[in-house]
């Protein structure tokens, strides 16, 4: 698909790129949250399971629309496991511990803000203020997810 929203071919694909690497973390941070839904096991259960639940919604959502914002750019998403796992700055883990879980996720969250505040540099210095926008509020979205997960940890 050509763009024609009136951004370079370098803008493109440097966009694109760091997109496609964005789609890859929300991935392996959306089946982390899946699998602490599906394992969560603790006295508050319920509660648990149902955040999780919001939670990874949430980022089926984002996942969703970042793809989206890829085919803006006249671009294609990356779409399969092991393009996620190669891309990813997030690693796959198994912990089994309601506190770990919970650390697990904050830590990917922050990592992935910590990406996407040098993203959200190179896309205003790429003069692609579209794609500026739309990862300052992804931003808001994970910032928003730690103040919650952090509220269910232990003081």
């Amino acid at each position: 698909m050509k763009n024609r929203i009136g951004l370079s071919e370098k803008t493109v694909k440097e966009n694109t790129n760091l997109l496609n690497v964005l789609i890859a973390d929300e991935y392996v941070l959306f089946t982390k949250t899946r699998n602490y839904h599906w394992n969560v096991a603790r006295g508050d259960f319920q509660e648990l399971h149902k955040f999780f639940d919001e939670q990874y919604a949430i980022l089926d959502e984002q996942i969703d629309e970042i793809a989206e914002r890829v085919r803006m750019l006249g671009e294609r998403p990356i779409a399969t496991l092991r393009d996620f796992l190669k891309l990813s700055h997030l690693k796959e883990e198994t912990v089994t511990e309601t506190a770990e879980m919970i650390e697990s996720l904050l830590h990917d969250h922050e990592h992935i803000i910590t990406h996407l505040r040098k993203d959200i540099k190179i896309t205003a210095e790429n003069e692609d203020a579209g794609t500026c926008d739309f990862l300052t509020k992804v931003l808001g979205v994970h910032e928003k997810m730690i103040w919650m997960l952090s509220a269910y940890q232990k003081s």
